[in-house]
C-alpha cells in the first residue's frame, strides 16, 4: 500500500501543479489584444488541460484504490473527499472557461482569474491539513 500512496501523492502533486498554471494562462488570455499571442496562448491551455486531465485520471483512481483499502473512517475522510469533489470540478470548469476562450465569449477579466487561480491553493491546503491533521 506504501506504493500506491506514494504515485498518488506524485499524480496529486502533478495534476496541481496543472491546475495551478492554467488558470495563469487564463490571466494573460484575458489581457491579450493581439491574434497571434492569443493562438498560442490557447494551444498551451489545451495542452496543458490534457496533460493534466491524463494525470488527474491516476490520481483519482489511485486514491479510490487508497480508501478501499484503508476504509472510509473519520469526519476528516467526509471533508477531505468533499474537497476532492470541488478540485474535480474546478477542473471541469477550467476546461470550461477554456471552451469560452476558444469561442472568443469569454466575460471575465485578468483580475477575475487571479482570484480563480488562487481557489487550488485553498483546497490543496485544506486536503493536506485533512490528511495529515485528521481534525476530526
Amino acid at each position: 500500500m506504501l506504493w500506491i500512496k506514494a504515485f498518488h501523492i506524485v499524480f496529486i502533486a502533478s495534476w496541481f501543479a496543472g491546475l495551478f498554471y492554467l488558470p495563469r494562462i487564463f490571466v494573460n488570455l484575458a489581457q491579450e489584444t493581439e491574434t497571434v499571442a492569443t493562438a498560442r496562448l490557447l494551444l498551451m491551455a489545451r495542452k496543458l488541460l490534457r496533460f493534466t486531465t491524463m494525470l488527474a485520471v491516476p490520481a483519482v483512481l489511485l486514491g479510490v484504490w487508497l480508501w478501499l483499502g484503508y476504509g472510509f473512517k473519520g469526519g476528516w475522510m467526509h471533508a477531505k473527499l468533499t474537497l476532492v469533489l470541488l478540485v474535480i470540478g474546478y477542473h471541469h470548469a477550467c476546461g470550461s472557461l477554456l471552451k469560452k476562450f476558444e469561442n472568443g465569449v469569454n466575460k471575465r477579466s485578468h483580475v477575475w482569474f487571479r482570484y480563480f487561480n488562487e481557489v487550488p491553493v485553498l483546497l490543496l491546503t485544506a486536503i493536506v491539513i485533512l490528511v495529515v491533521v485528521k481534525p476530526f
